[in-house]
C-alpha cells in the first residue's frame, strides 16, 4: 500500500482502482483543496474507482467545496466510516446537498466493514 502525503491530508492507495482518504484534523476543505484531491485521483488510480473516506478526524467544507466534491467522474462505490453523531451529520447534509449524486455510497461505522463493502463494489 503506497501513502500520499497532500495539502489536507493522506491518501492510501490500497488497489489501482481503491483508495482510502484521511483528511487531517481541523482542516478547512475548500475548493482548491478538492480539485487537488480530484487531480491526484484521476492521475493515480484506473476508472472506475472506489473510495473509502475515513472520517477518524473532524473537518469542515466551504459551500463551493461542498458541491464540488461528489461530482468526480470515475467514482464506482463510496464507503465512509463515520464514528460520531457529527460526522453522521456532516457526510448526510453532504450527500443531500449533492443530490446523491453517486447512488453507490454506504456508511459504516467500522473501517473493515466498509473495505469488505467497497471489495465488492
Amino acid at each position: 500500500m503506497r501513502n500520499y502525503k497532500l495539502s489536507f491530508g493522506t491518501i492510501f492507495i490500497i488497489r489501482n482502482n481503491l483508495a482510502e482518504i484521511i483528511a487531517n484534523e481541523g482542516v478547512l476543505m475548500d475548493e482548491m483543496k478538492v480539485v487537488e484531491l480530484h487531480d491526484f485521483l484521476l492521475d493515480k488510480l484506473e476508472a472506475p474507482f472506489s473510495l473509502l473516506v475515513n472520517k477518524k478526524h473532524s473537518y469542515s467544507y466551504t459551500f463551493q467545496a461542498q458541491r464540488k466534491i461528489a461530482h468526480l467522474k470515475g467514482i464506482k462505490a463510496l464507503a465512509i466510516v463515520i464514528g460520531t453523531s457529527g460526522a453522521l451529520m456532516s457526510i448526510k447534509t453532504l450527500l443531500s446537498i449533492n443530490g446523491n449524486t453517486n447512488k453507490n455510497v454506504k456508511l459504516f461505522q467500522d473501517r473493515e466493514e466498509a473495505l469488505m463493502w467497497v471489495n465488492k463494489n
